[in-house]
């Protein structure tokens, strides 16, 4: 599943490099948590949450086949700037 939402998510972005994907498995629940550049969150997201639910989407499709469950989260890196 990883390498999954790693194909997709890095065709998708602008620093492909900068893409972390961590996955936390259960017996039939997987997490799969990702993080991106700042400025590449909008196009995971995309206008009105569309292409993050199209991601979400395909990952259920793929897991119902393989009997488990999938959640697929954005994780916010927060920087915090001296000021």
């Amino acid at each position: 599943m990883k390498e999954f939402v790693a194909y997709i998510v890095k065709n998708l972005v602008d620093h492909p490099d900068k893409v972390k994907i961590n996955e936390i498995g259960g017996t039939h629940t997987l997490i799969i948590e990702l993080s991106v550049e700042k400025a590449d969150i909008g196009k995971i997201i995309g206008k009105k949450g569309k292409t993050i639910n199209a991601i979400r989407t395909l990952l259920m499709s793929v897991a119902s086949r393989n009997g488990i469950r999938v959640t697929l989260e954005i994780l916010e890196e927060n920087s915090s700037k001296p000021e």
